[in-house]
């Protein structure tokens, strides 16, 4: 028996330190590992000991015989991955400095309580020496970021890895202040002065535009709007969606259109026991959608969704999924990239047998992939009617390929136009802002202004440091650097420390935030939540009103 890891690793990688023979790679430190969809177990060395198992914060470790038929793939793509490559041995783990040869504990300050700010404020209280003391600001009463809002709700082990953060909560010098919006309750000069460094983990909120007549059509939104839609984030609200039409139209081919294509025709039965938002889930009981094109203005090899994402759409139960055979063909340099790439043949594999299999029939909703495909238009005058869409073509041009729109238009009838082709971080005032490519201007997570000097004590980490790519668990090696970073800044004496007492800054809070709570009002939400949901056979029911949201918290002043 070996063991194998599924759909849902989080790329955490902390299995990768307790494996005895180094068998789960890419770990970090190897080649690979920044870039790779996901971790995986070679079975010619597992030595089915299972220490890797109470490691993952996911769940996403399975012995193999113990694999429900919907997983057996992923025994494949594991073995897959190791096809002429046998990685050497895990570098050892870095070894926090003893001391940073300072007489006081540090004050830092984490903006964000997603992924990436609970990874760093955990890896700051490690700190060496006197330690440093963590306060975590957000602007919502709940923790998660991403994992909250931002996860498929019909990805249940995935959002495990909340759990795992909460069990950290109660670490001494640890601080969770919800209801602080930085950059209008708080500015960042104003932290700076309350704290020898501060932390930046806002996010990328902000979604990319295409940039075709019609995009501000209603009917047409994105998907980055749709999926806070559906996870029930108060800032979207219960907000209306036109979901009677035969059709929509997903522009974009990474992880995030896989989603928002498999819940719109995913069986509501199945959604209703999610912890999907309940006016979602009444709307998609209700909607007419059977079926969704997922377009692609590149080839197949280029698409940003992984492996392990395609092949689960391959087995949506009661969904037909097919890829269109147009698109699917190689040039040379493309065949010569796949031969070296176990993972790429897994993938383009699945989306040949999707161009073959047989439709289970007229009455089942279906995906229908599209590559090669470039938007020009989104159609209509008072709402989405279409989409016009033009055939690009490929060729090799010195190794590399390029593509250009050929053809005639062809013109698809939809009543909904989803866009994902990337977020990005809303400017924070205060801090530099790198427009092109939308985040926090920074050298690796120190930030800089325009002339690319440290601004001194200021930090970023997740999306808004790196933009928005990886899943969960990268953010826990992207916050390790920057942490690093901050170290090596404090023990060089590069921080100033504080110029306020502690009890200034309390006294603006006070003066400014009303709704200020902490863990223990998002517990109390937490609770409601549950109980909410165990009432009717689901995780939660999520509250997505703000205001019941203060209320339950206790803070409705």
């Amino acid at each position: 028996m070996t063991h194998v890891i599924t759909q849902s690793c989080c790329d955490d990688a902390a299995c990768t330190a307790v494996c005895p023979v180094d068998c789960i790679q890419p770990a970090p430190g190897t080649p690979g590992f920044a870039a790779a969809e996901m971790l995986y177990i070679d079975p010619a060395t597992c030595i089915d000991c299972g220490c890797c198992v109470p490691e993952c914060p996911v769940d996403a470790i399975r012995p193999d015989l113990d694999l429900p038929p919907s997983l057996h793939h992923f025994a494949e793509l594991n073995a897959a991955y190791f096809e002429g490559r046998r990685p050497g041995p895990v570098p050892p783990r870095s070894v926090l400095p003893p001391s940073l040869a300072l007489d006081r504990r540090l004050r830092i300050a984490v903006v964000g309580a997603g992924p990436a700010g609970l990874y760093a404020a955990l890896d700051l209280l490690e700190t060496g020496g006197s330690g440093a003391a963590v306060d975590v600001y957000d602007r919502l009463p709940t923790p998660g970021g991403l994992i909250r809002y931002g996860v498929a709700p019909d990805h249940p082990s995935t959002k495990l890895a909340a759990e795992a953060f909460a069990a950290h909560a109660g670490r001494p010098h640890l601080r969770f202040r919800f209801g602080v919006e930085v950059g209008s309750d708080l500015t960042p000069a104003e932290l700076g002065r309350a704290y020898d460094a501060v932390v930046y983990a806002v996010g990328a909120a902000g979604a990319r535009t295409i940039g075709i007549p019609g995009e501000d059509l209603p009917g047409s939104l994105a998907a980055a709007e749709f999926v806070a839609w559906y996870n029930g984030h108060p800032d979207a609200g219960a907000r209306e969606i036109d979901l009677s039409g035969p059709r929509a139209v997903v522009i974009g081919n990474g992880n995030v259109a896989l989603d928002v294509a498999r819940l719109l025709v995913s069986d509501p039965a199945l959604l209703a026991g999610t912890d999907m938002a309940q006016h979602a889930v009444e709307a998609l009981s209700r909607s007419g959608i059977r079926e969704v094109l997922v377009v692609g203005r590149r080839g197949p090899l280029q698409a940003a969704f992984t492996t392990a994402e395609l092949t689960a759409l391959e087995r949506l139960p009661g969904v037909d999924v097919v890829a269109e055979r147009e698109g699917l063909d190689l040039t040379p340099a493309e065949e010569r990239t796949l031969a070296a790439d176990p993972i790429l043949r897994a993938r383009y594999a699945a989306l040949r047998r999707l161009a073959t299999g047989s439709p289970g029939g007229p009455a089942r909703p279906r995906i229908r992939l599209r590559f090669l495909a470039r938007p020009e238009r989104i159609l209509g005058s008072t709402a989405v009617t279409g989409v016009r869409l033009r055939r690009q073509v490929k060729r090799d041009v010195d190794g590399a390929v390029t593509f250009r729109p050929a053809g005639a238009a062809q013109t698809v009838g939809a009543g909904l136009v989803l866009t994902s082709v990337g977020y990005l971080t809303v400017p924070l005032p205060g801090l530099p802002y790198d427009g092109d490519r939308g985040v926090v201007r920074n050298a690796d997570g120190r930030i800089v202004d325009e002339d690319g000097r440290p601004v001194p004590g200021a930090y970023v980490v997740g999306w808004a440091k790196r933009g928005p790519n990886g899943v969960i668990g990268t953010n826990k090696h992207c916050a390790s650097a920057t942490v690093q970073h901050l170290r090596s800044d404090a023990s060089a004496g590069r921080l100033a420390p504080p110029v306020e007492p502690p009890q200034w800054l309390d006294a603006l809070l006070a003066e400014r935030c009303r709704r200020l709570t902490d863990w223990a009002g998002w517990t109390r939400l937490d609770r409601h939540e549950r109980a909410a949901g165990q009432a009717v056979a689901r995780p939660r029911v999520k509250v997505t009103s703000l205001p019941d949201m203060w209320r339950i918290t206790g803070r409705e002043g």
